[in-house]
């Protein structure tokens, strides 16, 4: 990913110009930028496919529905991140970019996110989990205030286990009705888009979108840097 730290901010403006308002993207659009992101597949591509969906929706002599949603954009992407992948098959390494965060900003994210991990109320174990999270996360900041540099691939992969940790315990404490409501409805979310994307596609989305969700339910901070 290049350490682009900006992932979602950059397609969700790219995508709400591209449609001419400030349309909130929704549990479903996100899950789904999560998905692109976790496989790997680059801005580039995924800016492209935006504008290749649009385009394609402008030709249309008869626009009887508006694209509301990431998810129309979605073969777009994928044929977008195959054509960069081709292109880059024996040509020379990219120049790797710079990570372009700065450590106070950094800092002030984990001590925002430890701040309002303290003062949850959840059920335990995932009330002890999100307090020892919190104090975590203040040593993490604290060390980046006394360093001159840091690795934010590192620091990325420590907070993904984080919340990893903290969704286990959430969902093992939340009962079988409001998982199975939350299933349900990304269920019926998914559902218009299950003919533009393949099984793998699918499941990956579903997982994620479950993820935000229960995250959601508890008012629970995503920890990715990817979130800042």
């Amino acid at each position: 990913m290049d350490n682009y730290f900006n992932y979602f901010t950059e397609i969700e403006e790219h995508f709400q110009r591209r449609r001419g308002s400030l349309l909130i993207l929704s549990t479903l659009d996100w899950a789904l930028i999560e998905t692109w992101k976790d496989a790997g597949i680059p801005l580039e591509a995924v800016l492209r496919g935006i504008d290749a969906t649009f385009e394609a929706h402008d030709r249309k002599p008869a626009k009887t529905r508006k694209i509301n949603g990431l998810a129309f954009c979605t073969q777009e992407v994928l044929t977008a991140s195959e054509a960069i992948a081709e292109a880059a098959v024996g040509a020379a390494p990219a120049e790797k970019k710079e990570v372009g965060l700065e450590q106070k900003e950094v800092a002030d994210f984990l001590e925002r996110n430890a701040a309002r991990l303290e003062k949850l109320k959840l059920p335990d174990p995932a009330q002890t989990l999100a307090h020892v999270t919190g104090h975590n996360l203040r040593e993490l900041a604290e060390e980046l205030h006394d360093s001159t540099s840091f690795r934010a691939e590192d620091l990325e992969r420590r907070l993904t286990v984080m919340e990893e940790k903290i969704f286990a315990a959430l969902l093992a404490s939340t009962s079988d009705d409001q998982i199975l409501s939350v299933r349900i409805e990304a269920d019926r979310d998914l559902a218009p888009y299950r003919g533009k994307m393949n099984g793998p596609q699918i499941e990956q989305l579903h997982k994620q979108y479950v993820h935000k969700r229960i995250l959601e339910r508890y008012d629970v901070p995503r920890l990715s840097l990817f979130y800042m």
